[in-house]
């Protein structure tokens, strides 16, 4: 068996934040090796960013696959002055157990290790099918070297999963509000106005970029994007900054440059979007460079069997019934979801990436007992269920 509040401190005690390891997945690695877990670790490269290692973990060999995905990486601790305790200690106060990566996401792992182990126990050399976990170091990180090449890497050798779970820390106050089938997507966009350089009182030999700048801005935010839909919130566009540099009170700069940032739901993709900035710039005249990087897109599972499969194990442990929500930011989610159907839950995120990150002891038991739920009725219905 696999205590999942003891297993849970092993795991926190790794100082593995982004892009270090510092042995959190070979922590892992050992202890699910001993259930009989076959482990692959995968290392992967990236000219412009650090190396990152992964693990793939699976036992069974024939389908349906239930797969649980996260991450060891976690954040900085931040101010060390705003701890009240080591952030890799992983001390237990008043039924709380602190460290950086307790609530997102080494607790939910340690869970769903402990889940594991029991259903491997009570069913001991007659699997009816397998369960993998798919473990990133890069999540928190640039996710180049991380989950996404983990996946392309299954789908070389054949690996196909049925269904994932993503321990992501889903709930907003209690343990069971709330579970993730989807995500909005998220766009970001430098927009660099052109124009001449002059004499602010001479404008008629200049070309304000500024002014142009402004302009567009205005009209990109003049409406929303979209009123929302039954299962997302509304498209957001917001403007992050303006910079202009402008050394001097009378000078008419030569550039002024904006970058936004857009989380938008599927009613639009990212290319959609981009096209309509570019076309709005055309349309206000002037030279306008745009640069855009992103980050993902908007994707969901609609509800059914899975969203049914995670509300029906979180209420027979915590008494409640989820809502299904796509709100937040993104997660490795997006990767996975175009492979198979997905959904995310885990524990509390109130205190994660905070100073005294913390979860409730009960809360991580009352977790592995969900996860070792959502094991058993999978695995109970017709695997036909999950195609």
């Amino acid at each position: 068996m696999v205590d999942p509040v003891e297993f849970a401190r092993e795991l926190i005690r790794c100082r593995s934040v982004t892009p270090a390891d510092d042995g959190a997945l070979g922590t892992l690695q050992r202890r699910l090796e001993t259930l009989g877990f076959t482990c692959h670790r995968l290392k992967f490269a990236d000219a412009d960013t650090p190396d990152v290692e992964n693990l793939y973990a699976r036992i069974g060999t024939q389908g349906p696959n239930f797969c649980f995905a996260g991450h060891t990486d976690v954040v900085p601790t931040g101010n060390l002055q705003g701890w009240t305790v080591d952030p890799f200690a992983a001390e237990i106060h008043d039924g709380f157990l602190y460290g950086r990566g307790a609530v997102d996401m080494k607790g939910a792992i340690a869970a769903f290790a402990s889940a594991a182990a029991r259903f491997v126990g009570t069913h001991a050399g007659k699997l009816p099918g397998s369960i993998s976990l798919l473990i990133t170091g890069d999540e928190e990180g640039p996710a180049i070297n991380g989950t996404v090449k983990v996946l392309d890497w299954m789908a070389k050798r054949g690996e196909k999963l049925d269904v994932c779970v993503v321990g992501e820390p889903t709930n907003e106050s209690a343990l069971g509000d709330m579970a993730k089938i989807g995500r909005r997507g998220s766009v970001n966009a430098t927009l660099v106005a052109k124009g001449v350089q002059g004499h602010v009182a001479y404008p008629h030999l200049a070309d304000n970029p500024v002014h142009r700048l402004i302009r567009l801005l205005g009209d990109l935010t003049s409406k929303p994007l979209d009123a929302g839909n039954a299962h997302f919130q509304p498209s957001s566009l917001q403007v992050t900054t303006i910079d202009v540099g402008n050394p001097t009170e009378n000078l008419i700069p030569a550039e002024a440059s904006a970058r936004l940032n857009i989380r938008f739901n599927d009613m639009h993709t990212s290319r959609s979007l981009l096209d309509w900035i570019a076309a709005r710039a055309e349309a206000l005249g002037g030279k306008v460079d745009i640069k855009s990087r992103v980050s993902g897109e908007s994707f969901i599972t609609h509800p059914g069997a899975l969203s049914e499969l995670v509300s029906g194990a979180v209420e027979k442990v915590a008494g409640r019934r989820p809502a299904l929500s796509t709100t937040g930011g993104t997660s490795d989610a997006r990767f996975i979801a175009r492979h198979c159907k997905s959904i995310e839950f885990g524990l509390v995120g109130r205190t994660m990436h905070k100073t005294d990150e913390r979860v409730a002891v009960a809360d991580l038991v009352a977790l592995s007992e969900i996860y070792a739920n959502m094991l058993d009725g999978f695995f109970a219905a017709p695997a036909a269920q999950w195609a």
